[in-house]
C-alpha cells in the first residue's frame, strides 16, 4: 500500500449479498471491508489459527461471538480469537460498513 485508501469510497455494497473487498494484504495481516445492506449477513464461522477484529465504520448491527450477541455501532470493535465462531447481521434499516482485520492473513 503506497498511498491512502478511501474506505468509504471503495465500500463494496451489493444488492444480493454482503460485499467484501481487500484493502491490504501481506503474509502477516489482511485488512478488508465488509459492506452490508439492510437484511444482509455473514453467517457464523471461525478461523483456525487466526484472530479477527471487526471495527464498525458506519451504521450498526448484531455481531455474534461464540454464544453471545453484541450490538455494535460506528466507532466500536469486537475481537474474535482464533477458533471462536463469529458472524455479523445487519438487522437495521441503514447500511453497515465494517473493517475486518485478520492476522495472520489467510493463505
Amino acid at each position: 500500500m503506497n498511498s491512502p485508501i478511501d474506505l468509504f469510497a471503495t465500500a463494496p455494497y451489493q444488492p444480493g449479498k454482503m460485499g467484501k473487498s481487500t484493502a491490504f494484504q501481506s503474509e502477516r495481516v489482511l485488512v478488508g471491508l465488509n459492506a452490508f445492506e439492510p437484511g444482509q449477513e455473514h453467517a457464523s464461522h471461525a478461523h483456525a489459527g487466526a484472530d479477527k477484529v471487526y471495527v464498525v465504520l458506519e451504521g450498526n448491527g448484531l455481531f455474534t461471538l461464540g454464544d453471545a450477541e453484541h450490538r455494535l455501532r460506528a466507532g466500536q470493535c469486537l475481537a474474535a480469537p482464533a477458533g471462536v465462531p463469529h458472524g455479523v447481521r445487519n438487522d437495521g434499516g441503514e447500511r453497515l460498513l465494517v473493517l475486518a482485520v485478520i492476522a495472520p492473513a489467510p493463505k
